[in-house]
């Protein structure tokens, strides 16, 4: 028991349904088997929650440190003393800023190794806007606390992984964002991702076309030819093995990403509405470049079902696994690493 790894989980905007999500996830004790959760919360605020789901037969263990974590309870850090006015399925500054403080302790156990791993449940991108958080989302906040040269929003569930070269940006300013350089380094994050957190040795890319029908030999424009294209080929050369520009519609019509590790998608839409409809309420968006390990369910605050006792935690509960797997992946590959296999040539005389 004392071996699980220690999952941290910040609880978003409390006025949404992060903490439903949470909740439900750990009420069946046998998940405690793989993983030991740390929540960064406030027990007053998971009580309100708690009841408004009907749950009389749960309750968080309270610790001030994780390495007071029992291992057979789900564990809450109180992350603020004061009493707290939830007001749910509105948006305001209080679900901001406790979302805020919530996420900050968290990432400074992560940074310090006192958690393994970080899951976050969902955020409101308007109302966190504060001092210390001036970021489109988790994202690029935990891109500057773990100094990481570049990240890769990373979808991921069974049937599909879905990357994207832009992010959080308005649509109109993505072709400009969209150059040989970022997609290049986008499959180079993906690729070393594919290899070392899902353990795939040989990772199949496929490359989404930015315009509709892959421009159409330019007739629709002229990225998919000019700046596409290149960054594929150069991909290649640096043996990384990805195909494309694929007109997007078709490849997820005709179900073309069966035949591969991996898409790479420009833009967030493109990827994010045919990967949340093939998912199914158990996808999860991972960071991939990031050195620590953080995964998030794939969907958002939930404000109009809130308290109402309406949402599916299996998103929420597969990024949990999905967590420690990737941590464990990680792990045995640095130990493996480490203690390589001794080579020795053989003689042909050998009995």
């Amino acid at each position: 028991m004392a071996d699980k790894l220690k999952i941290g989980i910040t609880v978003g905007d409390i006025n949404g349904i992060g903490l439903e999500v949470i909740i439900k996830s750990l009420l069946d004790n046998r998940v405690l088997e793989f993983f030991t959760p740390i929540v960064y919360g406030n027990t007053k605020v998971a009580s309100f929650h708690r009841k408004a789901l009907g749950v009389n037969d749960f309750s968080f263990n309270v610790i001030n440190d994780p390495e007071q974590a029992n291992p057979k309870r789900a564990n809450m850090i109180n992350c603020w003393q004061e009493d707290v006015k939830i007001t749910l399925g509105e948006e305001n500054e209080i679900g901001g800023k406790y979302a805020f403080i919530s996420l900050e302790k968290a990432v400074e156990d992560l940074n310090a190794g006192k958690i393994d791993a970080l899951v976050t449940a969902p955020i409101n991108k308007h109302n966190i806007q504060q001092e210390g958080f001036h970021f489109p989302g988790h994202t690029e906040y935990l891109q500057e606390k773990t100094n990481a040269a570049d990240v890769l929003m990373f979808m991921i569930c069974d049937e599909l992984r879905v990357g994207v070269v832009t992010g959080h940006i308005p649509v109109k300013d993505v072709p400009e964002h969209v150059t040989e350089e970022a997609i290049l380094n986008k499959l180079e994050l993906m690729n070393t991702s594919l290899k070392k957190d899902f353990w795939i040795q040989k990772p199949k890319i496929a490359v989404l076309g930015l315009n509709p029908h892959a421009g159409d030999n330019g007739v629709i424009g002229i990225e998919d030819d000019t700046v596409i294209r290149p960054a594929i080929e150069k991909a290649n050369e640096k043996g990384i093995l990805c195909f494309g520009p694929y007109p997007a519609d078709g490849f997820f019509a005709n179900r073309a990403y069966e035949k591969f590790d991996a898409v790479l998608a420009m833009y967030h839409d493109q990827g994010l509405i045919p990967f949340k409809h093939i998912a199914n309420r158990n996808g999860v968006n991972f960071t991939a470049g990031l050195p620590i390990v953080r995964t998030s369910p794939d969907h958002g605050t939930g404000y109009d079902i809130a308290g109402k006792n309406l949402a599916a935690h299996e998103s929420f509960m597969e990024a949990i696994f999905q967590a420690v797997h990737i941590v464990k992946h990680r792990r045995e590959q640095a130990e493996l690493s480490q203690n390589p296999l001794a080579f020795r040539k053989l003689s042909r005389d050998r009995d």
